[in-house]
C-alpha cells in the first residue's frame, strides 16, 4: 500500500515556499527525513519553481520550470522523499507529473477548467487549494472537473477565506463540508495565517497563529497538514511571515498525533 493510499493516517505536506538554492532544498529534506524516521510520519516534500501570483512585479519568482523540477527531481532522487509542487497554466502539468507525486492547484486557480483537466490527465494525485472566495460546499464542482477528466485521487485543501481587505479568516466547518466530496482534506496551516498585501507590496502573516490552526483542524477532522517551513522565515524571498521555523515543525506534527 503506498503512502497515498493510507488514508486512516495523517500526511504532512512541507517544505520553503519557494525553491531559492539547492542548499536550502537539501536542509529542510534532511530535516524532513529525520522527523519522519523519528515520529514514523507520511511526508511529502513541497517547493515551488514559480511562484506567479506574487504581489508584486519585482518580487522573486523562483528558478522557473526547467531548472525547478530538476532541482525537485534531485531532492526526490537524493532524500526517497515524496514531491509535491504547484502549476498555474494547463501546459505544466505534463512535464510537472513527471516528476512529482502530488500536482498542486493553487487556491486562485482553482476554478479554471482547463488547469484541472490537465492536472487530472497526468494520472497523478491532485491537490485542490479551496479558493479564498469559496466555501468548502463550493468545491464539489472543481473535484467532480478533476474526477470526470479522469483522475484517481483528489485531495483538497482548506486555506481560509477573505476577511475584508489584507486579511483571512478560517471557517473550520468547511473541512467536513469537503470530506463530502473526497476522503483528503488538508489543512494549509501556514498560508491560513497570512495577511495578503499587507506588507507594503508583500503578503504579511501570524505565524504564532499555525500550531493552533493544525490542532483546530483536527479537531474537525482534517486528515492532512500543510506547513510552509524554513531556517530563517525572516530571510526568505518568499512568504516568511506565515512560514514556521523549520526547527520548530517536529513539535507541531508530534501535538497532532
Amino acid at each position: 500500500m503506498s503512502y497515498c493510499e493510507k488514508k486512516e493516517k495523517p500526511v504532512f505536506v512541507a517544505g520553503p515556499c519557494v525553491i531559492e538554492s539547492t542548499v536550502l532544498l537539501d536542509e529542510v529534506a534532511s530535516e524532513l527525513v529525520r522527523i519522519r524516521k523519528v515520529l514514523d510520519v507520511e511526508v511529502i516534500f513541497k517547493a515551488s519553481f514559480d511562484k506567479a501570483n506574487r504581489t508584486s512585479v519585482h518580487a522573486f519568482r523562483g528558478p522557473g520550470i526547467d531548472k525547478g523540477l530538476q532541482m525537485l527531481s534531485d531532492v526526490g532522487a537524493r532524500y526517497g522523499l515524496p514531491l509535491t509542487t504547484d502549476i498555474h497554466e494547463a501546459w505544466q502539468a505534463d512535464p510537472v507529473g513527471q516528476v512529482v507525486d502530488v500536482i498542486q492547484i493553487p487556491a486562485f486557480l482553482c476554478r479554471q477548467t482547463d488547469l484541472l483537466v490537465a492536472a487530472a490527465r497526468t494520472g497523478r494525485i491532485v491537490n485542490v487549494k479551496k479558493a479564498q472566495f469559496l466555501s468548502g460546499a463550493d468545491m464539489r464542482y472543481p473535484v467532480e472537473k478533476v474526477r470526470e477528466a479522469g483522475a484517481g485521487n483528489v485531495w483538497l485543501t482548506e486555506r481560509g477565506n477573505m476577511f475584508g481587505y489584507n486579511n483571512l479568516v478560517v471557517d473550520f466547518r468547511n473541512i467536513p463540508d469537503m470530506k463530502q466530496w473526497t476522503e483528503r482534506v488538508v489543512m494549509d496551516c501556514t498560508h491560513s495565517v497570512q495577511r495578503p498585501g499587507a506588507a507594503g507590496g508583500a503578503t504579511g502573516g501570524n505565524r504564532e497563529f499555525v500550531p493552533a490552526m493544525a490542532l483546530a483542524a483536527k479537531a474537525f477532522g482534517a486528515n492532512g497538514y500543510f506547513f510552509e517551513v524554513h531556517p530563517d522565515p525572516e530571510r526568505a524571498c518568499s512568504d516568511g511571515p506565515n512560514m514556521l521555523y523549520l526547527r520548530d515543525l517536529e513539535g507541531v506534527i508530534r501535538s497532532l498525533l
